[in-house]
């Protein structure tokens, strides 16, 4: 069955200490979740239960994602987390530190 893309949701997130890359994904998801209100479910004849949900995230290290932490952020659905090469690095001017920038996008899809 296909499915149809509703919905598309971007955030930003940044651990701006401890280069946490799962940390800065976790916030850039709750930053576009928190973009959200969805009313159209009883129109539409639909559910919360029946949304794919895909998570894209961009950081600078993808291979660094903790996807199941990162699941966890969306409440409702079937989800999936593709970590992307992407998002932003700053190193601080002392070397020791690191300031990170990740990107996401939630896509919301239902079944045709």
């Amino acid at each position: 069955m296909a499915l149809v893309r509703w919905i598309t949701e971007m955030g930003m997130g940044v651990d701006v200490h401890g280069g946490d890359y799962t940390k800065a994904a976790e916030r850039a998801v709750s930053d576009a979740l928190r973009h959200s209100s969805l009313s159209f479910f009883a129109a539409a004849g639909k559910t919360h239960h029946d949304m794919a949900i895909e998570v894209r995230i961009g950081v600078a290290k993808p291979e660094e994602i903790d996807v199941d932490r990162i699941k966890a952020q969306v409440p409702y659905g079937t989800v999936t987390v593709t970590p992307i090469q992407g998002g932003l690095d700053i190193p601080a001017p002392s070397g020791d530190d690191v300031l990170i920038m990740a990107n996401a996008a939630v896509l919301v899809s239902f079944p045709e």
